[in-house]
């Protein structure tokens, strides 16, 4: 098996490494925050999202909160299992194991 076998292309980008690097110490986070921790445009963080989204990694809830629109973000159990296994794969690279 190759050395970098586990590393997964859709965590290659660093907005995504930031997403889901905040999603697995957080329960959930809301765009506002994401958009601000990452300090990225409203663009670049949606379609980041929805990359994430589209392989199943993070779920999406879209809520109100009074009258203004709230859209969460957490890790499906599927994106915890494939981020830990390419920050494993990340590790054993940089230790050159």
């Amino acid at each position: 098996m190759s050395i970098i076998t586990n590393i997964n292309k859709a965590f290659d980008h660093r907005i995504r490494l930031g997403i889901m690097s905040i999603l697995m110490v957080n329960e959930y986070a809301d765009f506002n925050m994401l958009k601000e921790l990452l300090d990225v445009t409203d663009g670049n963080l949606a379609s980041h999202t929805k990359a994430l989204e589209g392989a199943e990694y993070i779920k999406v809830e879209k809520q109100f909160i009074g009258r203004k629109p709230n859209t969460r973000y957490s890790t499906t159990k599927l994106g915890e299992l494939e981020f830990k296994k390419h920050i494993d794969a990340l590790e054993k690279l940089i230790n050159n194991q």
